[in-house]
Formats: structure tokens, C-alpha cells, sequence
């Protein structure tokens, strides 16, 4: 049996169901033999294969993610398509609930201009989106750290907050419950906690004709699209069913 077929048993037996494309990846991955098997032992333990490797792939980009901070999912492509597609060339863009600055990172390079500013409450996650744009990335709850001359200027406010209710975050697999922060998981008792104080706020830092977009599940999203009309937002859902994601978007009058 070779090297490659051992890993592979390994990571089957562990659970992992990509075994094979994760074997390929680790072995191209590491420097020596030695860490290779380092590697293989931290995946077999459960530790997420983006954070073994040191990055995760989003919209074609290796995107660094240390350990302990979320790992950026796919589906979460979605949400960034969407912001690409409302923002112009120049436009002012806020990323709250960063996590790595993946969709910031994605808004960045696919539209020339963009001012771009991020925030998170985890300090390991300011420190990975600071590796991973040059835009200015604060460390605080959503708006707090943002600096006031932002207000009545945002063109497009993405939040990837988190969704997941409470009582589901135990349901998660341990790779995400044990590895990455509850703060970036749990969103309360229906998981629409985080997503209503972001959206209740938008309007006092949003642009005229601006957008606020969020990631929620597409059973919470009639819960969603209610919370962004009492804000005063026009709101509008948008959904890709290849990847299982659902985007609200509110847009200010």
C-alpha cells in the first residue's frame, strides 16, 4: 500500500468523505515527511482541513485562516456574488462579522475602487483578515469599532453573521463546534439574534440607495425579510440551489 493509499484509509476511517482529494491536498501541502504525518495526525483528530492547511479556497482565492477562526464555507460564495454585483467601482463597503475577510477579500479584488473596512468581535479572526486584504479591519461588536465618519456612507454592508439557533449548534459537526468560536456559530434562540442588531442599525449607516446583504437558511428567511422591512429597508431574497444559500438583501430608499 502506498503513502497516498494509507492517508486516504486513514482519513476515510476518521470520517472524512473527500478522503481522497484531502490526501492530495496534504501531501502537496507539507515540506517533509515529518509533516505529512503531523498534518494527517491533527486531520484525524478532527482539527478542519482549512485550518491543518493554513488556508481555505473561496471564489478561486487561497484565503488564510488560522486556527480557531471560522472557516469560510462555500456557500458563502453566494453571499459575495451578490456584493460583487451591487457594488460599483469605488463604492464604500463594510464586512461585519468578518471572520477570515474572505467576502471582503472577494469584493476587493473583483471591483476596482472599493473602500473597503471590515470588523469582528474575535481578535484571532482581526488578525487573519488584516493577512488577507488591505483594508482597514477594527476589532469590536459589529458597528462599535467603525469609525463615525463611515455613517450615511456605505454602499454595500455584508454580515456574515452567525445564523444557527442555539439548540442546533450542538447538532453541528465537531469539527465546526469544537474548532471555531460559538461567537461566529450560535445566533440565538432562532438564530436571527445577530442578523436583527445588524439589520435594526443598517439604515444609520447605510447610503442613500444602499444595500445591506446577510447569509440566513432558507426556513428563517420570511423571519429575515420581515426584520429588514420593519427597519425600513426594501428587502429581496436571492437563492442558489446548487450550494443550499440564501441571501436577503434590504435595500435603504
Amino acid at each position: 500500500m502506498t503513502s497516498s493509499s494509507l492517508i486516504v484509509s486513514r482519513l476515510r476511517a476518521a470520517g472524512c468523505v473527500f478522503a481522497e482529494d484531502e490526501a492530495q491536498l496534504l501531501i502537496e501541502a507539507a515540506a517533509t515527511p515529518i509533516d505529512l504525518a503531523a498534518m494527517v495526525d491533527r486531520r484525524v483528530a478532527g482539527l478542519p482541513l482549512e485550518h491543518v492547511l493554513g488556508w481555505a479556497e473561496f471564489l478561486g482565492r487561497r484565503i488564510v485562516v488560522d486556527p480557531g477562526v471560522f472557516v469560510p464555507r462555500r456557500r458563502t460564495e453566494h453571499l459575495a456574488r451578490q456584493a460583487i454585483e451591487l457594488a460599483a467601482p469605488g463604492a464604500v463597503v463594510v464586512d461585519l462579522c468578518c471572520g477570515s475577510g474572505a467576502v471582503g477579500a472577494a469584493i476587493a479584488v473583483a471591483v476596482p475602487g472599493v473602500v473597503l473596512s471590515a470588523s469582528d468581535i474575535e481578535p484571532a479572526a482581526v488578525r487573519c483578515a488584516r493577512r488577507n486584504h488591505t483594508g482597514d479591519v477594527y476589532e469590536g461588536d459589529l458597528y462599535e469599532p467603525l469609525p463615525t465618519s463611515l455613517r450615511h456612507r456605505i454602499d454595500v454592508l455584508v454580515a456574515n453573521a452567525p445564523y444557527v439557533p442555539t439548540d442546533a449548534v450542538g447538532l453541528m459537526p465537531p469539527e465546526a463546534r469544537c474548532h471555531e468560536p460559538l461567537v461566529a456559530l450560535d445566533g440565538g434562540a432562532d438564530g436571527l439574534d445577530v442578523i436583527r442588531r445588524v439589520t435594526e442599525a443598517a439604515p444609520e449607516w447605510l447610503a442613500p440607495g444602499g444595500h445591506l446583504l446577510f447569509e440566513t437558511s432558507v426556513g428563517q428567511a420570511p423571519t429575515a425579510m420581515a426584520v429588514v422591512t420593519r427597519a425600513g429597508l426594501t428587502p429581496r431574497m436571492t437563492r442558489d440551489e446548487e450550494i443550499g444559500a440564501t441571501v436577503v438583501i434590504g435595500t435603504l430608499g
